[in-house]
């Protein structure tokens, strides 16, 4: 039990009113029709204020009043719909709340040996001995006892206790379901039990309690094989963490970690929290969380994420966030989340369920009252080559109400989609994809276009020195001692990018400037061993009286050059300058007023995977991917040409990417957005899905967008596309598919070619385990692994 702060209202009298929201485990409610009637039995409860129920995780989060019910009262009304609720109904509160803190899935049931299945295999027994007495054995089935006259043999009774030992379950699940007004296969299927029964049709009604109870057992296997991948996902953060506390090293449970305390990692432990690493180095197997394939290398200063593997090295880190607040516990909740979100094909599959039921009982209810009444003697009819005789017998017509009946039952229909989008779901957070709601997953699947944000998104969001090009006697050293002297006292990225390179080649101690002076727009200017030097935009040199013969535009991002634009006689190689201009990169030119010493060209570099990516895109049938940034034409230009974009538009303020995501949907259709910055989160938020960078991405674009790429990798957009289009396919398959093997069925009893075994085994059990299993193969497929060339 835990308070729900969030839910709280106001009293009567103005004064706070306490709900609290109870967490529990309902395992058999595994799906919509279960769903549904524990929700009208708890409608019924006055005290109730919400509640959240998913039969994909077995669970039910229910908001309450506890000034006018108790949780008990909550679980009372649970059980009081047919469903056993985990920690049992005579737990006190200290118990339950102990028993259900902090569970989000149902546990794994022993499915095959449950008491449910050990009736079934008793009736199962007990049917074959029947049949056996009934059709083989004939001379030894003897009379044993007689009710109202009619005599019953060794195989009516062995039927019978197949009955009682199958089909109670059923009859009693049948009753709650009347008792709370839902037309579900519960009841449908116990009134057929009860009615056969109560006629004397004893194989039938044996029959169709062990084959339904098969069915059900089979369901729950499919349902419990969908949940392991979610329990898969929630058992990768371990349970407890190794501390530094007073000096020593103390093992504790991962949620008694508090914030800002040295958590210790050995090689091959999972990493219990998010942190920050303060000493050792080591590879580290995030896919987990990110999705990369490869372990990356971390060393102190760089953060770790729980439910990643240390693979070599010793670490010790700093906690920066509780366990319950984890990356690995912000996705496992929104994967939760997002099962609750229902999509168009699941709202139009209650609707459509909600008139299919009800007309087909009554089908099956005039298909057996009807036809016994206008045929007086039995009619043969030939159809399409075929003999049919339709009989006048009340016996034959009952039989073929009662299988109408069961194939009125909608479940494989009902679960079509839920299962589908809980496999894609899950397997998507598995390859590092977070997708907020089933109606994401399917509404990527529906994209025309797709829009890409430059910055952070196709390129690595990082500026890098790309070419160092020294002039007359300078050295490439030289050069960077004196710039990176300079821009030490600069804040500005380019001054970072500069320092960074300086350090990479080792230049040695950098002078310390004096004078330092930033000069607005232009670059800066500082005093080193008596000269003053200048590091800047090529027209700050221009001013200074500098010919430097070229035309230049102004940029800041773009891709590494690879001709030489170095010259011997103390100037630029010709066009040099305007060569690395138009492959979209910044240059600093370093000088004094009276010599050039040469000049450092910065780009944003372009990610290894973003030009395969767009090229993928085209091959799995995205219309139109274009390239939004608020960068000049000129970087525009040259990072479109290189990762293959089909247009760009360059120079946009945030509103203008609204308008601009808003002309690609009146021009192509449905719209997805990808960015990682704050003047991204309009954008994302007007297109139909909005897909953010969710390592780098800023929180507000992480809480704006309904997808998240949790490892900064543009590379699994294609997979996220192919993994939404498939599912669309997938669901469209399970749904007609349901729909189409129930109107066959449906058709054909009529003409008895549909006995009740076939509408069980074919028409209920079959097509649930078939749309299940087709929903399962989405967790086959797999993001590209994009090599750099």
């Amino acid at each position: 039990m835990t308070e729900n702060p969030d839910t709280a209202g106001e009293t009567s009298g103005g004064g706070q009113r306490r709900e609290l929201t109870a967490r529990l485990v309902v395992p058999e409610m595994d799906c919509p029709s279960c769903a549904q009637k524990v929700d009208k039995s708890l409608q019924r409860v006055d005290g109730v204020v919400d509640a959240t129920l998913q039969p994909t995780t077995g669970t039910a989060n229910v908001t309450y009043d506890p000034d006018r019910i108790s949780e008990a009262d909550v679980v009372e009304a649970i059980e009081a719909a047919g469903y056993e609720v985990v920690g049992g109904s005579d737990s006190d509160d200290d118990e339950r709340e102990e028993a259900t803190d902090g569970v989000d899935i149902a546990p794994p049931s022993e499915i095959w040996t449950s008491p449910r299945a050990k009736k079934t295999w008793l009736g199962a027994a007990l049917v074959t001995l029947g049949l056996l007495f009934e059709f083989l054995f004939i001379g030894q089935n003897i009379t044993v006892a007689s009710v109202l006259e009619n005599p019953l043999h060794i195989a009516d009774v062995l039927f019978l206790g197949a009955v009682a030992a199958s089909g109670v379950p059923v009859v009693r699940s049948g009753y709650y379901s009347a008792k709370n007004r839902s037309l579900d296969i519960d009841l449908l299927m116990g009134t057929a039990i009860i009615a056969a029964t109560g006629i004397g049709y004893f194989v039938e009604a044996a029959t169709l309690a062990v084959l339904f109870s098969i069915a059900e057992l089979l369901e729950d296997y499919a349902m419990d094989r969908a949940r392991d991948s979610l329990r898969e996902l929630m058992e990768l953060s371990p349970d407890e963490a190794t501390v530094l506390r007073d000096g020593e090293e103390v093992t504790v449970p991962a949620e008694e970690v508090e914030v800002g305390e040295i958590v210790v990692v050995r090689p091959g432990d999972k990493i219990p929290l998010d942190g920050t690493i303060i000493e050792g180095e080591s590879a580290v197997d995030q896919s987990p969380i990110t999705g990369e394939s490869v372990p990356v290398d971390k060393n102190v200063g760089d953060e770790v994420y729980a439910g990643s593997i240390n693979e070599e090295g010793y670490l010790e880190f700093e906690a920066t966030s509780a366990a319950s607040e984890s990356t690995l516990s912000q996705i496992i909740e929104m994967v939760q989340g997002a099962q609750a979100k229902k999509t168009e094909s699941e709202q139009f599959v209650d609707r459509f369920s909600g008139y299919y039921t009800p007309l087909v009982v009554v089908l099956a209810i005039l298909t057996a009252a009807i036809p016994p009444l206008v045929i007086a003697d039995p009619i043969s009819v030939d159809l399409a080559g075929y003999g049919f005789t339709f009989a006048s017998d009340w016996q034959t017509w009952f039989i073929r109400g009662l299988t109408l009946l069961v194939i009125a039952c909608p479940c494989a229909f009902v679960i079509s989609t839920p299962v589908s989008v809980v496999s894609g779901i899950t397997s998507a957070a598995k390859n590092g994809v977070l997708i907020k709601g089933g109606n994401y997953l399917e509404a990527m699947g529906e994209v025309d276009a797709v829009a890409l944000d430059k910055t952070g998104t196709l390129t690595k969001g990082e500026l890098v020195v790309t070419d160092v090009i020294p002039v007359g006697g300078t050295t490439e050293d030289n050069l960077l001692r004196r710039a990176a002297g300079l821009e030490r006292r600069s804040e500005h990225p380019i001054a970072t990018a500069i320092l960074a390179r300086a350090e990479e080649a080792g230049v040695g101690d950098l002078p310390d400037p004096t004078g330092f002076e930033s000069l607005t727009g232009k670059g800066i200017r500082g005093e080193i061993d008596g000269e003053t030097y200048y590091a800047g935009k090529p027209a700050l040199f221009e001013e200074l009286g500098f010919d430097l013969s070229r035309t230049h535009r102004e940029t800041d991002g773009g891709v590494v050059a690879e001709e030489s634009a170095e010259s011997d006689d103390g100037a630029f190689a010709e066009d040099a300058l305007a060569t690395l201009e138009r492959e979209g990169k910044t240059v600093v030119i370093v000088g004094m007023e009276s010599e050039l010493l040469g000049a450092i060209a910065i780009a944003d570099e372009v990610r290894p995977a973003s030009k395969r990516a767009v090229e993928r895109l085209h091959e799995l049938g995205v219309e139109r991917v274009v390239m939004l940034t608020g960068d000049n034409e000129g970087t525009a230009r040259a990072i479109a040409d290189e990762v293959g974009v089909d247009e760009y538009r360059a120079e946009l303020l945030p509103e203008e990417k609204v308008d601009a995501v808003e002309e690609l949907q009146a021009e192509y259709g449905e719209v997805a957005m990808v960015g990682d910055g704050i003047n991204d989160a309009p954008a994302l938020a007007t297109a139909e899905v909005g897909i953010a960078m969710g390592t780098a991405g800023t929180d507000t674009a992480l809480e704006t967008a309904d997808i998240a790429l949790m490892g900064d990798d543009v590379g699994k957009l294609p997979y996220l596309y192919d993994l939404s289009h498939t599912a669309n396919g997938v669901i469209r398959q399970n749904i007609w598919s349901s729909l189409g093997v129930k109107a066959l069925l449906a058709l054909g009893v009529p003409l008895g070619l549909v006995s009740v075994a076939v509408a069980v085994i074919v028409g209920d059990m079959g097509m649930s385990l078939g749309v299940t299993g087709n929903a399962m193969r989405l967790s086959r497929i797999e993001p590209d692994r994009f090599v750099d060339a």
